[in-house]
């Protein structure tokens, strides 16, 4: 056999294995593909075509309703809408306080439970774990019961203290939620942080520990950054969640006096939808939530591919 007859069988051979192995990968990659266009695609497409009609109602109003078609008007009549827009600078003010301070919160606990002195860890990896398993909706109801003034042992103690909690504004409305948000999503991200921590070759580490570098430079300046793919993860995620806010305000608003009934997108959809009945309103406003959702998951992904570099 010539050389070039045996490179193009060793070439045949390859062209196989690699159709078979997309064959392998697209067989697998499926159930995902499916379910994705099932469960997403098909109704972001249908809540496309709705957000084009209106019900309006027929004859001089003794009829019933129809759907008439009109166009982008949803879409205009939603970024004109102040109780629509202003969500979005909610979310923006909450996020802001919340994504920092988890992220933080979570970094730091997962590098004590990696530093070489932390004792008990599957302990406090469970511990810290465990609100996690609680639903958003339980939660916002234990933290209901501890923000009321006169039954909860927490705003007894603050106003003790010489403190205030007035629910009322919107200050005290962002921070309780921030509150009940780190508390319940915290102990995901430590343990995504704490698994990342684990692979990170403990040759670097070593050489660090020759090089003088104490623990608090080494648990900032080398485990840190080399677990910012993870760090990128855990916001976005918490971006994503975060922007579809909408059980524990909803809750937190027979409280909170700050918190209106339209507060977030996503209750404003919902009252939109299944209280004022203007479904093609909701749709336009829901694909606008998708959208601007999509943009801020891209730039976050974007953001974490060039810190990581």
């Amino acid at each position: 056999m010539s050389i070039s007859t045996a490179r193009r069988a060793t070439a045949a051979r390859r062209s196989r294995t690699t159709r078979r192995s997309r064959r392998v990968a697209a067989l697998f990659l499926a159930p995902f593909f499916v379910l994705f266009a099932l469960f997403t695609i098909v109704p972001l497409c249908y809540s496309l075509g709705l957000s084009l009609f209106s019900e309006q109602s027929s004859g001089l109003g003794f009829g019933g309703t129809e759907q008439v078609f009109v166009g982008l008007d949803n879409f205009v009549r939603a970024f004109g809408d102040p109780k629509f827009t202003s969500g979005f600078v909610n979310i923006f003010l909450y996020v802001l306080v919340y994504i920092p301070t988890m992220t933080l919160v979570a970094l730091v606990v997962a590098l004590l439970l990696d530093s070489a002195a932390a004792k008990a860890r599957s302990f406090f990896r469970l511990a810290f774990y465990l609100p996690n398993i609680v639903p958003g909706l339980i939660a916002a109801i234990i933290w209901l019961y501890l923000y009321t003034p006169g039954i909860s042992p927490l705003v007894d103690a603050f106003e003790a203290a010489g403190g205030t909690w007035d629910l009322s504004s919107m200050t005290a409305a962002i921070l309780s939620l921030t509150n009940l948000s780190v508390w319940l999503h915290t102990g995901y991200n430590v343990i995504l942080f704490y698994a990342a921590l684990q692979a990170v070759p403990r040759d670097v580490l070593e050489a660090a520990a020759i090089d003088g570098a104490g623990p608090i430079r080494t648990a900032l300046a080398i485990k840190a950054r080399m677990i910012v793919g993870a760090i990128t993860v855990a916001v976005l995620f918490t971006v994503v969640g975060a922007m579809q806010l909408f059980a524990e305000p909803l809750l937190l608003s027979s409280r909170a006096t700050a918190i209106t009934s339209t507060w977030t997108p996503n209750m404003f959809i919902y009252q939109t939808a299944f209280e004022r009945h203007d479904l093609g309103y909701a749709a336009a406003t829901a694909v606008i939530f998708a959208v601007v959702i999509g943009a801020m998951s891209w730039a976050v992904t974007k953001f974490g591919t060039r810190a990581s570099a």
